[in-house]
């Protein structure tokens, strides 16, 4: 290939269509079309290129080759094995390649091998987009370092406390993996001193410009001694990320990882067509039939994050939320759930699961249709890796389906069609699951002796054992019918003249609108009927806006919603509702004026306590207060669970209601 054809070729993939804007104040790549900077030394690769290197073959230190090895690594990637000679040897490099080729390995490698024990100061600085990134990143490093001694590396982010970094700091550190934000923070208050710092790397170049750190990052490398080595990793090649390349590397060497198909072979990709409203109870359904452990959700809008989280809550599932309002302190709580297995549905915006590496998740829900064809790329990419098998469901409503065709050109790849198993199939199965566990726990437990005085009793009390049976089955697998049980849920053509009228206000883009009354970019706008600061204003008028998918149960309709009885008496002053049997009522000191939602409270108390979100009962929201039902033989697990804890970042106290 010649010079002229690399330049055409690099010419081409800067050439981007603007993406669309993404709701809810969360930032989108705006990608230009611009002539790329004379690159004299190129390298382009395949990623499923055969690979005659070894890690040996590339001069690395004994250290390091037992560091790779005890990490299982055997030969190097494309992006490692064209990289890291370039940057060994001191030159400027542009790595262009997608998320997942082992970009860290690449920068991090050299980086070790070119730090000096002895030299207590800042000698390389890694810049990263996000702070799960930036942990990711230095753990990887801390692996890599394992047989090097005397090598100290430090994460710098927001949210951390920054008196805990300074000290750090001062004790001297090596390598420092930081937000731009944050190191811009310390190299002000001059406690990060990057006097004799020799390298500087920009991972996930292009996120953090999208992210708008373009200022930090110029300012941070004007600052940086001029006798450098700049190193820079990007998925895109963006007039930004170009222009950065022109001021401030030297010749650099462009390796780019060219990918045949954007995604991976071993995940399994299926597109459900789907009603808006319908959505969930689909997910829910799709869990039950793969028998999915650990899952991740993708929705475009903080809002959704936190309707999807409520929802799947009250139907017993042990979710969390992952997007920008959070703090470190809660991210951290979250993940360290996920990771565990104590939480198995995390639901996410692309931005805030920027970083999040964890093993073995079964599945990618792609509840809304990612705004970008690139997101959809790195959504998936998180299920199937280190060679296991994964799963990719997207569902697609009706006007979602355009969009959703434009991201399998852009991936070359051809997802199917699948059918939406109906409640009768999920009973079947469920039942089959559940005969199947109960004759395990015949055949191994040995102290079921122990109850078989019940069956007399209930025998005593006139019931058949069949009967017994049957009620004892119902009370373990918890199948209920509901609004969507004999409902036909595939999305339906509008050009047909057959369209739910539930649907009619469905943003063409994919997201509910929620009436006329929402933001067209998808989020709320938080109009005339709620507070503009995202809570809810408390109208008096007893619920007539009610969120219709799970909102503020403390304003909604006289008969309470469901059935039970009211808590307006006949002069419309609100009391709260009567209390529910077996249950006991706590009250939570925190209210409307918090804006906190039932959601925030059923996440709080489920998560501590380790109750099922499902069996909590009535919650009452008023002003500076919250009433809510659990059942008797947990409150004070309850209680002693929150003791100290936050909700909606207030610091509570909950004790049984007097």
């Amino acid at each position: 290939m010649t010079l002229e054809n690399i330049q055409s070729d690099l010419d081409e993939t800067v050439e981007q269509q603007p993406v669309q804007e993404m709701a809810a104040q969360e930032e989108q790549p705006i990608q230009e079309a611009v002539q790329a900077p004379q690159i004299k030394d190129t390298i382009t690769v395949q990623p499923d290129a055969p690979n005659q290197r070894t890690f040996a073959d590339l001069n690395l230190s004994p250290d390091m080759l037992a560091a790779v090895t005890e990490m299982g690594f055997t030969t190097p990637s494309p992006i490692q094995a064209e990289a890291i000679p370039p940057i060994l040897a001191g030159r400027d490099v542009i790595g262009q390649a997608q998320t997942g080729t082992g970009k860290t390995a690449a920068f991090g490698i050299p980086a070790l091998e070119l730090v000096d024990p002895s030299d207590r100061s800042v000698q390389v600085l890694i810049l990263c987009p996000t702070r799960e990134l930036a942990l990711q990143v230095t753990e990887e490093m801390r692996k890599l370092s394992q047989f090097k001694r005397g090598v100290f590396i430090e994460a710098i982010y927001g949210g951390d406390s920054i008196e805990r970094q300074i000290r750090s700091l001062k004790k001297g550190v090596h390598i420092v993996v930081g937000t731009p934000g944050r190191v811009m923070d310390h190299m002000e208050r001059n406690t990060l001193k990057l006097d004799n710092a020799k390298m500087i790397v920009l991972d996930e170049a292009d996120e953090m410009l999208d992210m708008g750190f373009r200022e930090d990052i110029e300012s941070i490398l004007e600052d940086f001694p001029t006798e450098r080595q700049t190193v820079l990793f990007s998925a895109t090649m963006s007039k930004p990320i170009l222009s950065i390349t022109q001021r401030f590397q030297q010749n650099p060497v462009l390796v780019k990882v060219v990918k045949k198909e954007l995604t991976n072979t071993n995940i399994e990709q299926v597109f459900f067509e789907v009603k808006p409203r319908a959505k969930t109870e689909v997910m829910c359904r799709l869990i039950d039939l793969y028998d999915l452990k650990l899952m991740l959700v993708f929705c475009n809008t903080k809002r959704k994050v936190e309707e999807i989280v409520e929802e799947m809550m009250v139907r017993g599932y042990q979710a969390e939320g992952l997007h920008g309002d959070l703090r470190q302190a809660q991210r951290n709580n979250v993940m360290s759930k996920f990771r565990s297995g104590v939480t198995t549905i995390l639901v996410a915006t692309d931005v805030a699961a920027r970083g999040i590496d964890v093993d073995n998740v079964d599945a990618v829900i792609n509840y809304d249709v990612p705004l970008d064809e690139e997101y959809y790329v790195h959504r998936i990419g998180r299920t199937g890796r280190a060679g296991k098998s994964g799963r990719a469901f997207s569902l697609v409503s009706r006007d979602e389906k355009y969009r959703f065709r434009d991201i399998q050109n852009y991936t070359k790849v051809r997802v199917e069609k699948g059918v939406i198993p109906s409640f009768e199939d999920i009973v079947g199965i469920r039942k089959a699951r559940f005969i199947e566990q109960l004759a395990d726990d015949i055949r191994t437990s040995k102290d079921l002796h122990l109850y078989e005085d019940m069956l007399t009793q209930l025998h005593h009390e006139g019931f058949s054992t069949d009967t017994i049976v049957s009620a004892l089955m119902k009370r373990s697998m918890g199948i209920e019918k509901n609004e969507f049980s004999d409902q036909d849920l595939n999305a339906e053509d509008r050009r047909n003249g057959k369209f739910d009228k539930n649907d009619r206000f469905e943003d063409r883009r994919g997201g509910d609108r929620g009436g006329r009354f929402e933001d067209r970019r998808g989020g709320d706008r938080g109009g005339r009927f709620e507070d503009r600061r995202g809570g809810d204003r408390g109208d008096s008028r007893g619920g007539r806006f009610e969120d219709r998918r799970g909102g503020d149960r403390s304003f909604g309709p006289r008969d309470g919603g469901d059935g039970r009885k009211g808590y307006f008496t006949k002069d419309n002053e609100r009391v709260p509702r009567e209390r529910e049997a077996n249950m006991t009522r706590l009250s939570v000191s925190i209210g409307r004026r918090d804006y906190v939602r039932p959601g925030d409270i059923v996440g709080a108390i489920a998560g501590e306590s380790g109750i099922p979100g499902s069996s909590i009962g009535s919650i009452d929201i008023f002003d500076k207060h919250t009433f809510v039902d659990v059942p008797n033989d947990v409150a004070n697990r309850v209680v002693t669970a929150m003791d100290g804890n936050n909700i909606k970042g207030r610091r509570v106290n909950v004790e049984v209601a007097r």
